[in-house]
């Protein structure tokens, strides 16, 4: 049943539009052995529609969301996500190349569940895929 609280199963949408960082975080997945439905989208326009239209189902959602993208960027995306009434308690980690430090305090202001900063090597990237799982299988979310 859709939003059953026992059902532990969580639809993640990453929200990159680097083709190399979509097919690490894919390897990356296939690597720690998660299960989880894997959506992507290349820009925030996309990224709003997909979780409206249900292409990424209602119930257990987590966005990881790259804050430097074409048409509508990471801030203008959690702007938008907040503003909706529908989408507003969607959880967000923000995984950038962005240490910009107003970007961390942009991303938190629109309440954030964390910042990540993109690993340089992909190793790094297995480790950071294998901490964000064991994250929302312990956290209890919406």
């Amino acid at each position: 049943m859709v939003g059953d609280k026992s059902d532990k199963s969580m639809s993640i949408l990453l929200i990159e539009d680097d083709e190399v960082d979509v097919m690490n975080v894919r390897r990356a997945f296939s690597k720690n052995h998660i299960a989880n439905p894997l959506y992507v989208a290349s820009n925030g326009l996309e990224g709003l529609e997909a979780l409206r239209d249900g292409t990424v189902p209602e119930g257990r959602r987590l966005v990881l969301l790259d804050l430097n993208l074409p048409k509508m960027n990471g801030i203008e995306f959690l702007r938008a996500l907040r503003a909706d009434p529908q989408l507003r308690t969607t959880s967000v980690v923000v995984l950038t190349t962005s240490a910009n430090e107003r970007d961390k305090i942009d991303a938190y202001d629109f309440n954030v569940a964390g910042y990540l900063l993109k690993p340089v090597t992909f190793l790094s990237f297995v480790e950071v895929m294998a901490t964000l799982n064991k994250y929302w299988t312990l956290v209890e979310m919406p």
